[in-house]
């Protein structure tokens, strides 16, 4: 055999980078894209070096997991939801037009009839895969599409994914595999309670192949690399096990295929959540644009797994569809494979008809030839099965306990597939682990610093670590900060972004002039009283597994810390607060898996039903969105059975700040900026006025500060429905981003000094209360926010465990006398408000003076 190097050609790898490269492949050194991309082209005794030194690393990982010398299989039925698509690929033959389907006697989707006819046929086979494969988007291209999904009585195509997986799942007992394209993160939380897994290929980072016309994707928007890697990362947010891959041989450069596969590595790294990396190569079709683009070589497909393999390492999941080759199973078990994806003995590949799938009994003897064991999977991989929670939804574990292994992870062999329901938890409100935890974390503390799964449940702490380092760097400033001291006394209104970047860095003398004018406009704007609440927070539950970095409060079910409330105990809380002279009740708490997206409704009816007259103030917007995802409703629809239910306001936490760069080190999981925003947005509309909050001191820069203020300045204008912005400085003591060594330990009193003063400049006249924190600030803390711009001190709280939970040494209650004093300490008068900045009733201060100091005897509420 010849070496590849041999006789090499312009643009090709010379003998002596080709051989370095080899040897840090057999030697397991980390490979770079230079390297990767000499290696895609090594061909002869190159490439067996090359494939031999993968099926190395292959077999180490395969031995790790508990299952040396076994290669794995779906079996699974396809589905085509729907061959409509707004998408033009170059190469695609699966999708079509609403004419053709018409002449061929179809529907634009498949009716849950035709779903379930397939579903059924397949469970008879003993398959346990349903794979929901469609076009993008097909509605915001075709009107037939929209006509359907309308005449069907469904929002859009995601609507009716879901709805026909719930009846998969009841009906017939397959696990549905999704495939609906590029989803957004809500997509993905609708999604997740009806999937125990999803997919969508990456193709290829190549841009140009998108960008360009003649290009494979070129009118694709779905298309564009940004966007799919966008999905990769947000998939790994919602803790979705993912299948993702590459097509080969579309026109991209070997740089470029190296490069795709780096960015898979460095998701799969950040997130852990790409369960499967399909390696597949590209096949010309007829009538398509590319059919006379030659296909991709048997040589090029086994150096593409190999090298895939060594980028990916051991634990990686590899497949190459087995109907894409001719019999040449062996090569690609030997360059490192270790699945074949879905097989279905039933129907076609209709993404590629041409190709029939191998029976399962050859792939079977093919694997034994190459000296590997066939076994079934199910749609989700083993690892991820064996994971849990968060990576399957508790609606979902009933339905994959019935066919998985407990040992192993894999297919039971002995499965019967049939229907199960699909319901919500049953006792979602039982009281259960430390409920005083709201008085005991002032008294015995926390049980340990860091939640049982902090290693892996907040993503990879490196990558992270890399990931914040730009966004940490600061900002060069240039403005003349005495210009820009003037501006904001003659006109807050007419600074400048530059401008407010410089008094964000003020310091010294420049920074008590700036909180001068900050208190100075204050007082024009509100006058000089000190307003302040009397309230209880009630934390219904800290069990979460959302992934906030910034978090300490959340907790496993299973940690010594984690508690959930029973109805009862809330609403007993909610009493107890109003006999003590609260107006509101502020109710927030952790992402509970077994919480159903109704239990909202019943927190709001159960304070109600108790004390009619109190203002329910509750669910932050990532609440909100896991209401709405987890009962189908749109967000809307949600706020609206909320408010019903007694919900009166909202508050707007879960901002922490409105910038993705920052925010996606701050949290895995949490809603992006555009989602907070659509939820307060609507809510202000449907009449639920909000609060508007800032978390400041961690991987921020000012320059994020002046941002996120300015977001929240252009919703005031356009919907009035702030009723005050509160500052939330970073306690960092217990924080796992902080614990980490990439948080920095909270903001300087020069950084609380200057987000007050600014936070009353850039949101005047618009929001007129600025709220600061005692129980993140201490007394003489907020007493010195008051004399930069601040003109509330909050509630009386009366528990506070988050912050507590942080790390906050402040304490959980306040007195009005306490208020009053902090106001006094600032040289100004207090006085009580409601919610919504207005009088408190006679007979609600009467009876929060008769108590007033006599609350913490009163604590915990106990059985």
């Amino acid at each position: 055999m010849t070496s590849s190097a041999d006789n090499a050609r312009p643009g090709t790898p010379t003998a002596n980078a080709m051989r370095r490269a080899l040897k840090r492949a057999r030697d397991g050194v980390a490979l770079d894209v230079t390297e990767a991309a000499v290696l895609l082209q090594a061909r002869g005794d190159d490439l067996d070096d090359l494939a031999a030194s993968a099926a190395r690393v292959r077999d180490a990982g395969l031995a790790a997991a508990g299952r040396p010398g076994v290669i794995t299989y779906s079996k699974s039925v396809f589905i085509p939801l729907t061959r409509l698509c707004r998408d033009k690929c170059h190469y695609c033959t699966f999708v079509t037009v609403p004419g053709k389907l018409r002449r061929a006697g179809h529907g634009m989707f498949m009716s849950p009839d035709e779903v379930l006819d397939i579903a059924r046929k397949g469970a008879a086979l003993g398959c346990k895969e349903a794979l929901i494969t469609l076009g993008d988007k097909p509605e915001e291209r075709w009107p037939e599409a929209r006509e359907w999904l309308d005449a069907h009585g469904y929002d859009d195509t995601i609507a009716y994914v879901r709805a026909v997986s719930v009846r998969i799942l009841e009906e017939t007992g397959l696990l549905p595999h999704l495939n609906p394209g590029v989803m957004s993160w809500t997509d993905f939380q609708r999604l997740k309670p009806v999937a125990p897994s999803m997919g969508m290929m990456l193709e290829t980072t190549a841009r140009r192949l998108w960008s360009e016309p003649g290009g494979p994707h070129h009118g694709s928007p779905d298309k564009e690399p940004a966007v799919r890697l966008r999905v990769l990362e947000d998939a790994g947010r919602s803790s979705v096990p993912f299948t993702s891959g590459i097509l080969i041989g579309i026109g991209e450069t070997y740089e470029e295929r190296a490069d795709s596969l780096f960015a898979l590595r460095r998701i799969s790294r950040a997130y852990h959540g790409i369960q499967e990396l399909i390696i597949q190569n590209f096949r010309a079709k007829p009538d398509t644009a590319m059919r006379a683009m030659p296909d991709a070589e048997l040589d090029e497909l086994v150096a593409t797994v190999a090298v895939a393999r060594h980028i990916m390492g051991p634990s990686a999941c590899l497949q190459a569809p087995p109907n894409l080759v001719d019999s040449e199973y062996g090569r690609l078990i030997g360059a490192g494979v270790d699945d074949w994806g879905g097989v279905s003995p039933l129907t076609i590949d209709h993404v590629n008809p041409e190709r029939p799938w191998p029976q399962i009994e050859l792939l079977r003897e093919q694997s034994a030839q190459a000296g590997f064991e066939l076994r079934e999977r199910l749609c989700t991989y083993p690892e991820f099965v064996q994971r849990g929670e968060p990576w399957l939804d508790p609606r979902l574990l009933p339905h994959v306990r019935a066919l998985a292994d407990p040992e192993t992870g894999l297919a039971r062999a002995d499965a019967v597939v049939e229907g199960h329901p699909w319901q919500e938890p049953e006792e979602a409100f039982t009281s259960s682990g430390r409920t005083d935890l709201h008085a005991s974390i002032d008294t015995e503390g926390r049980t340990g610093d860091r939640r049982g799964d902090y290693d892996h449940v907040y993503g990879d702490w490196d990558a992270l670590r890399e990931a914040a380092a730009p966004g940490m760097v600061p900002s060069r400033i240039d403005t003349d900060v005495r210009a820009a001291l003037a501006t904001a006394a003659d006109d807050p209104t007419r600074l400048t972004d530059d401008e407010a970047l410089a008094l964000l860095h003020a310091d010294g003398p420049a920074l008590d002039a700036l909180c001068g004018i900050a208190d100075d406009v204050r007082r024009a704007a509100v006058g000089d009283d000190v307003t302040y609440i009397v309230t209880r927070n009630i934390n219904f539950t800290n069990v979460c597994y959302t992934g906030c970095r910034f978090c300490a409060f959340a907790q496993r079910r299973t940690d010594a810390d984690a508690y959930t409330l029973s109805l009862d105990q809330v609403a007993d809380r909610a009493e107890q607060a109003w006999q003590l002279g609260a107006v509101e009740v502020c109710m927030q708490g952790g992402i509970h898996p077994d919480l159903p997206g109704t239990a909202y409704f019943d927190i709001a009816k159960a304070v109600k039903e108790r004390v009619p007259g109190m203002h329910v103030h509750a669910f932050s917007p990532m609440e909100v969105v896991n209401g709405a995802t987890r009962t189908g409703l749109s967000i809307r629809e949600w706020l609206t059975a909320a408010k019903e239910a007694g919900l009166d306001s909202i508050p707007g936490t879960a901002a922490e700040i409105l910038d993705d760069e920052v925010r996606w080190v701050l949290t895995k999981g949490k809603l992006p900026a555009a989602t907070w925003i659509e939820v307060v947005t609507t809510a202000h509309e449907l009449g639920l006025r909000s609060s508007s909050t800032m978390m400041y001191g961690h991987v921020d820069q000012p320059r994020h500060w002046l941002g996120h203020l300015r977001t929240l300045s252009g919703i005031q204008q356009r919907t009035g429905g702030f009723t005050e912005f509160v500052t939330l400085p970073f306690i960092h003591t217990n924080a796992p981003v902080y614990l980490a060594g990439i948080a920095r330990p909270g903001p300087t009193i020069r950084d609380n000094r200057a987000v007050t003063a600014m936070a009353r400049l850039l949101l005047h006249p618009h929001i007129p209360n600025i709220q600061t924190s005692w129980v993140k600030l201490g007394t003489e803390g907020a007493a010195e926010m008051l004399r930069s711009g601040a003109n509330d001190v909050g509630g009386t709280l009366m528990e506070e465990t988050i912050s507590r939970m942080a790390g906050s040494g402040y304490g959980s209650y306040k007195s009005v006398k306490d208020l009053i004093a902090v106001a006094g300490a600032a040289g100004r008068p207090a006085r009580p408000r409601t919610t919504l900045y207005g009088e408190v009733p006679q007979e609600r201060q009467r009876a929060a003076a008769a108590s007033d100091g006599h609350l913490p005897a009163l604590l915990p509420v106990l059985e």
